[in-house]
């Protein structure tokens, strides 16, 4: 039964390490939380009261009572960990005091034991009465290890004590560590049923201007679709100036092409006549070399068929050495024959290579000349998904498509890019070099859009611009201040199109 129990406690402890990582986690997380909606709250104070009738206002409160709900969500399993450290705790103590138990019953024989050997002259006596030296050594090792064995059992009780006090004290931190807890859970469930309250307050504020709003919102989308015909026509345009421009630097290339292939076959011809002298004489070199070459191997051949012969006829010693001479040095002016032959050989071919060379560097020189293949692309589509965000820090409220209104269930929204709801103050920066193309102005808001090759993105709904028409532009580059929309709320409208193919930005910008 003991062993059954102390297993079930292992299993508990081993247990309780983890849920003390997964209880600190749990509080990082609800600290990054309550950072976010102190960022939130200082956001929403700075909004204008007639704000807050926007979808982002709308939008930031049903943020914060979403964090709220996962910070209480975290509570509670933080709490669950509390009660299972505290149930932990009474375990061990439940434990340590049967332990406790034991020992002291233990410890009370050893002190009965003790008494009745009556101290110090019973201890003597015990080992005077030894039979000999032995026995008595015996005795009094025995007399120490008894000793050191109440020593140690007297310990352990105390160590024991210590241990039940320390896990009382646990067991005490957890339980006001429960009740802190308790009491923050309390504050938090006041405070969302409170921010719930707000967000009905505000959805019924909504109601009850439905016919205003939906009369602007239906405003702003009439304007939004001129905005977008007024795009359509301005990448149109772009496109059609590119392939006009694009056709004649075909027919620019092909013309360019036509006068280069002239003007190399030209150069060619002049150095393939200037080096036809060179080519001739380095020919006739060679001829030279392999006539010579022939003429001094048939003479050392003749040589040694002599030499064989008057080694054969037995003639004079003098003939004999005047003829191996006379086939040495045949032999020499053969091998000087035959190396002048392959400097001959050598001299040919590098003529022929200079000349190739020179032919090929001409014609090279000639098409770089009549700038023949040079041409320029954008890389915008390679960087797909790792593009930065127009702004430097808000939020997304309408998304790319058809979008139900978060309020209004009869009104749906088709959006041909993303709105980003921003401080007052914001301004939108350029995602990706390019040139700027046109600026527009539309009931008092401006509008940008940059060229990237065959890729375009629109800066709407700006205050001001800092750009200009034609301008070249870097990633970063500053396009204007964003300005409030018809409620007032702070939002860039962004897009980027694929020729004049609009495309969900949140695929392309990293956000």
């Amino acid at each position: 039964m003991i062993k059954k129990l102390s297993f079930f406690i292992s299993i508990i402890l081993f247990g309780s390490a983890f849920g003390q990582k997964d209880k600190e986690v749990l509080q990082k997380q609800n600290a990054d939380l309550k950072k976010q909606i102190s960022s939130i709250n200082a956001s929403l104070n700075q909004t204008k009261q007639e704000s807050k009738l926007s979808i982002a206002y709308l939008n930031a409160v049903n943020q914060k009572l979403s964090l709220r709900e996962k910070v209480y969500n975290n509570t509670q399993k933080e709490k669950r960990f509390i009660e299972d450290d505290i149930y932990k705790r009474q375990l061990e103590i439940n434990k340590n005091n049967r332990e406790l138990e034991v020992l002291r019953k233990n410890y009370a024989e050893i002190l009965v034991k003790a008494y009745k050997t009556k101290g110090v002259q019973n201890k003597v006596t015990f080992i005077l009465s030894s039979k000999n030296m032995g026995e008595a050594l015996n005795r009094i090792e025995y007399l120490k290890r008894y000793s050191e064995y109440q020593d140690k059992k007297a310990a352990e009780i105390s160590n024991k004590a210590n241990e039940i006090k320390k896990n009382i004290t646990l067991k005490k931190r957890s339980i006001s560590e429960k009740d802190n807890l308790l009491l923050s859970q309390k504050k938090d469930l006041a405070t969302i049923e409170a921010e719930k309250i707000q967000k009905q307050q505000l959805l019924d504020e909504f109601k009850k201007n439905e016919v205003k709003l939906t009369a602007e919102l239906r405003q702003k989308q009439t304007q939004s679709k001129e905005l977008e015909r007024q795009i359509r026509n301005i990448i149109a345009e772009e496109i059609r100036i590119a392939k006009a421009k694009e056709e004649a630097e075909r027919k620019a290339e092909a013309e360019r092409k036509r006068l280069a292939e002239i003007a190399a076959k030209r150069e060619r011809d002049r150095i393939e006549a200037e080096n036809r002298a060179k080519l001739a004489a380095a020919e006739a070199e060679r001829k030279r070399a392999e006539n010579e070459a022939k003429k001094a191997s048939d003479l050392a051949i003749k040589k040694a068929e002599e030499e064989r012969k008057v080694a054969e006829s037995n003639k004079a010693a003098e003939k004999k050495e005047a003829a191996e001479k006379a086939t040495r040095d045949a032999a020499e002016r053969s091998k000087a024959a035959n190396d002048k032959l392959a400097a001959a050989k050598a001299n040919e071919a590098a003529v022929n290579k200079n000349n190739d060379d020179a032919k090929d560097a001409a014609e090279k020189k000639v098409m770089k000349s009549y700038g023949v293949g040079s041409t320029v692309g954008s890389n915008f589509a390679d960087n797909k998904g790792r593009i930065g965000f127009p702004v430097e820090k808000g939020t997304v409220t309408h998304r790319f498509g058809r979008q139900p209104h978060p309020v209004f269930k009869n009104i749906v929204e088709e959006n041909i890019g993303i709105k980003i709801s921003v401080a007052k103050g914001t301004k939108a920066r350029c995602v990706f070099p390019g040139v700027v193309s046109s600026i527009q102005a539309i009931n008092g808001s401006r509008t940008v859009v940059v060229k990237h090759g065959s890729y375009f993105t629109v800066y709407s709904n700006l205050a001001n611009t800092l750009v200009k028409a034609n301008q070249q532009v870097s990633a970063g580059t500053l396009i204007g201040e964003v300005g409030s929309d018809f409620d007032e709320s702070i939002t860039l409208d962004f897009q980027i199109w694929n020729g004049t193919n609009p495309v969900d930005p949140l695929g392309w910008v990293s956000y």
